[in-house]
C-alpha cells in the first residue's frame, strides 16, 4: 500500500509547448511497474487549452470544476460541464481546456505503452478553438 498525501507533489506551470495559455498540473499519482496508469489534476484558465495531442492507450477526463471544452479530430467543439467523463480512445487527436470565460478543472487518467503516454502536436489555433 502507498498513500500520497495532498499536496506532496509540487505544482507545475503547463509547459507553453503543450498548452496556450495559463494551466497548472498538479501531479496526483504514476503507478510503479508493472502498472502504467498515471494521473494529475489539470487546471485551466479562461481560454486556456491543451495543444493538440494523441495518447497510445487513450486517456479519460473528468471535469471536476467549471465549463470546458473538448474536441476530437474531425468531431465539432463540444462544451463539458462539472461531473462530465471524456473518454479520448487510443491514437485519437484531440485537445480540451476551459471555456473562453471560464475556468475548467479536470482529472486526466492515462497508460503509458513503453513509457510513453502522450504524444504532443500542433497548437490548437484561435479559429479551431472557437468553433
Amino acid at each position: 500500500m502507498k498513500i500520497i498525501r495532498a499536496g506532496s507533489t509540487p505544482s507545475m506551470k503547463g509547459p507553453e509547448d503543450w498548452f496556450t495559455g495559463t494551466v497548472r498540473i498538479d501531479p496526483m499519482f504514476q503507478a510503479e511497474a508493472p502498472g502504467r496508469v498515471g494521473g494529475s489534476h489539470v487546471t485551466f484558465e479562461p481560454g486556456a487549452r491543451t495543444a493538440w495531442h494523441t495518447h497510445p492507450a487513450g486517456q479519460t477526463i473528468i471535469i471536476t470544476f467549471g465549463r470546458g471544452r473538448v474536441q476530437r479530430e474531425g468531431g465539432p467543439v463540444e462544451e463539458v460541464l462539472q461531473g462530465d467523463v471524456v473518454w479520448f480512445s487510443a491514437g485519437e487527436k484531440h485537445w480540451h481546456g476551459a471555456a473562453p470565460d471560464t475556468a475548467m478543472s479536470h482529472h486526466a487518467i492515462q497508460e503509458a505503452i513503453n513509457g510513453e503516454a502522450v504524444t504532443w502536436l500542433e497548437k490548437v489555433t484561435d479559429d479551431a478553438y472557437n468553433g
